[in-house]
C-alpha cells in the first residue's frame, strides 16, 4: 500500500510516548517479558472448554457483557470468589470483582481513578517496569523504598512516610507486589504485611496490592493477601490469569470497594473485556485450576534450576542472585562495571534478549549492573545456550572474567 507524505507529527500532543518500533520477532534466546512455558498451556483442556461453553451459552455473545453486566462474566467472578478465599483468605462477593483486560488495564484504571499529574506515590525501589513506565508518563512522583529478602522494608517506608508528612505531601497509594515480588522474587511475610497495614492506617495512605504472580509459588504456601488482612479497608487488590494459564488471553481482575470500583467502571470504556476468553476460563478453571497450577510450577522450578546452574557454570561468582520463592524471573547482579542497558544492545545483536535493570528500578544507579532474566518461555537447551552466549558477550564487551575452575556455585544469601 502506498504511504502518504502527510506529516502527523505536529498534531501529536506533547507528552505522548515515542512511536513504537515495528515488531521484528522474538530473539533466538529470549529472556524478556512475562511469557510463559508453551508446553504448559493447557491446550486440550481449553479446547474442551471452548466447545462446551459455546454450545451451552454461545448465543449470549450477542449481548454486551454476556448479560452479566459491566463487571464481567459472572461465572468467572464466582470462580474467583472461591479461589481468592481458598488461596489468599480474601472474603468477597462476585460484585466486589471487576474483570479487566489483563493486569495492565487494572493499573491504568486505578491510576486514572486516583492520580493526577504532580501526585506522589510510594513504590518498591525495584518494581514492575509496566508500573514504573505508567507513573512516569502520568507525571507522577515516585518514592522508591528499598527491599530485602522479605520484600519492602518497613523501616524505610516509615521514614519515607514521615518525611513526606513533614513536607505536607500526601501520597496517593503504596504500590507493592508482596507475593513473588517482581523482579526480586521475594514473598513478604505475614508479620510485615501487618506492619504495612499499620503504617497505611497511621498515615492515611491506601495500599495497591499487585498479586499477579501469587499462584506461582514453589511450595504452594503463601501468606494471606494484604486485602484479606485489612479489617479497616483501604486496599485495592489485582490479579491475573496471564501467569497461571496464558498471557495472551489478557484476563485480569480487580477487587476493590464499590466507591472506587464504580469510578473505575466509568473509565472502562472498552464495552467489556473479551467475552470469549472469560467464558473459556470460567469453564476450564472451575474443574482444573487447582490441579493445573502445581504442574505448571513444577515445570517452572525445573527451568529455574537450569538457569541458575547455567549462570554458575558460565559466570561463577561474577553473577550474584538469590533463589526466588516462585515466579518466572531471576534478578541477577553482574560486576559493577557492567551497564546492562549497553549489555542489552550487545546481547540482542548476538541473539539474546534480557531486561536491563535500570528499567525495573526507581534507582537507576542501583539497577545499572542488574538484569531480569525470564526463564519460563525458553526450553532447557535454549536457557543453557542463551546464558553461554550472554557470558561470551559480557567477557567481550565488559571484560567479565570466565568462570574460575572449581569455584563453588555462588548464590548470594
Amino acid at each position: 500500500m502506498a504511504t502518504g507524505s502527510f506529516d502527523f507529527a505536529p498534531l501529536v500532543p506533547a507528552g505522548l510516548p515515542p512511536a513504537a518500533a515495528r515488531w521484528t520477532g522474538l530473539a533466538k534466546y529470549s529472556f524478556v517479558g512475562g511469557n510463559n512455558d508453551p508446553d504448559q498451556v493447557p491446550v486440550d483442556g481449553l479446547i474442551d472448554a471452548v466447545n462446551a461453553v459455546l454450545k451451552r451459552e454461545g448465543r449470549t455473545l450477542a449481548t454486551y457483557g454476556l448479560a452479566s453486566g459491566p463487571q464481567g462474566y459472572r461465572p468467572l467472578r464466582e470462580f474467583l470468589v472461591g479461589k481468592l478465599k481458598r488461596d489468599a483468605a480474601i472474603n468477597c462477593t462476585a460484585d466486589d470483582i471487576l474483570i479487566v483486560s489483563g493486569s495492565l488495564q487494572a493499573l491504568d484504571l486505578i491510576n486514572h481513578t486516583l492520580l493526577a499529574r504532580g501526585d506522589t506515590v510510594i513504590i518498591e525501589q525495584d518494581s514492575y517496569q509496566g508500573a514504573l513506565n505508567r507513573l512516569t508518563r502520568l507525571g507522577v512522583n515516585m518514592v522508591g523504598i528499598p527491599l530485602d529478602g522479605d520484600g519492602m522494608r518497613m523501616d524505610a517506608l516509615a521514614a519515607a512516610l514521615e518525611e513526606l508528612k513533614r513536607k505536607n505531601i500526601q501520597p496517593k497509594y503504596v504500590y507493592t507486589i508482596p507475593t513473588v515480588q517482581n523482579p526480586t522474587g521475594t514473598i513478604m511475610p505475614e508479620e510485615r504485611r501487618f506492619e504495612l497495614l499499620k503504617l497505611s492506617q497511621q498515615y492515611g495512605v491506601p495500599i495497591f496490592e499487585d498479586d499477579c504472580y501469587a499462584d506461582l509459588i514453589w511450595d504452594g504456601e503463601r501468606p494471606p493477601a494484604i486485602y484479606a488482612m485489612a479489617t479497616a479497608g483501604g486496599v485495592i487488590h489485582i490479579g491475573s490469569f496471564s501467569k497461571s494459564i496464558a498471557p495472551a488471553l489478557r484476563v485480569g481482575f480487580i477487587v476493590a470497594p464499590w466507591d472506587v470500583m464504580s469510578r473505575m467502571l466509568a473509565l472502562k470504556t472498552d464495552a467489556g473485556s473479551g467475552a470469549l476468553e472469560q467464558m473459556v476460563l470460567a469453564e476450564y478453571c472451575a474443574p482444573h485450576f487447582a490441579t493445573h497450577v502445581p504442574k505448571l510450577t513444577k515445570g517452572l522450578r525445573a527451568k529455574l534450576d537450569t538457569l541458575m546452574e547455567a549462570l554458575n557454570e558460565q559466570f561463577g561468582t561474577a553473577a550474584e542472585f538469590e533463589d526466588p520463592k516462585g515466579g518466572i524471573f531471576l534478578w541477577v547482579k553482574l560486576p559493577d562495571n557492567v551497564d546492562t542497558l549497553k549489555l542489552y544492545q550487545s546481547a540482542l545483536a548476538a541473539g539474546v534478549a534480557i531486561n536491563p535493570g535500570p528499567e525495573w528500578s526507581t534507582d537507576k544507579a542501583y539497577g545499572k549492573s542488574r538484569m531480569r532474566l525470564c526463564f519460563a518461555s525458553p526450553s532447557h537447551e535454549q536457557i543453557k545456550e542463551g546464558v553461554a552466549k550472554l557470558a561470551e558477550v559480557c567477557r567481550t564487551e565488559f571484560g567479565v572474567p570466565a568462570r574460575i575452575a572449581n569455584v563453588e556455585k555462588h548464590v548470594r544469601a
